[in-house]
């Protein structure tokens, strides 16, 4: 089954996905990368000379070959899930978990490549963007059933909860297909 990991940025995607995938014996597949990969520039970039449109499309086909690959991690980018088709592909795709962080955990983490992040980039306050931004998203995490808030957790603590409802998950869908 596969494993998709969700949720703002700064929440340990990336860091958790690697952790994951090498607890799990898989490959990670990162949209961004996917991304980034396939036009040969940065999100960044993508998002300065394309506009926001432009790089969900893209990352709608990211998605859609990340779901297509067997049993992997899947770490999307923060704002995947605004987009509904992502959504229900990342969906049904296996094990959809979000990471969630507090605000001041996120502007902790996130300072150092604000640059990096179109959507923060060039804002007065980095702690009211991501506020903003979190609201603006909030109906839509809360979409997700399985949630891990990693704000005072290690990475290998996240990762043992998402083993742990994995291994919930799996034994509840092996029990399912036997008839018991």
């Amino acid at each position: 089954m596969r494993v998709v990991l969700t949720g703002f940025m700064g929440t340990g995607k990336t860091a958790v996905g690697r952790r994951l995938a090498a607890r799990l014996g898989r490959d990670l597949l990162d949209t961004d990368a996917l991304i980034e990969r396939s036009v040969g520039r940065s999100v960044r970039d993508i998002f300065a000379s394309e506009g926001e449109a432009s790089f969900r499309e893209r990352e709608r086909r990211a998605v859609q070959e990340a779901c297509a690959a067997g049993d992997v991690v899947i770490s999307t980018g923060g704002g995947t899930l605004t987009d509904e088709r992502s959504f229900a592909a990342l969906r049904e795709a296996g094990l959809l978990v979000c990471l969630t962080a507090s605000p001041r955990a996120i502007a902790r983490r996130v300072r150092a490549t604000v640059a990096e992040r179109p959507l923060l980039a060039g804002h007065p306050s980095l702690s009211g963007r991501i506020r903003e931004l979190l609201d603006a998203r909030a109906a839509v995490y809360a979409r997700v059933p399985f949630q891990v808030d990693t704000s005072s957790l290690t990475v290998e603590q996240v990762v043992d909860a998402i083993v742990a409802q994995l291994e919930r998950v799996e034994a509840a869908t092996a029990r399912a297909a036997g008839g018991s």
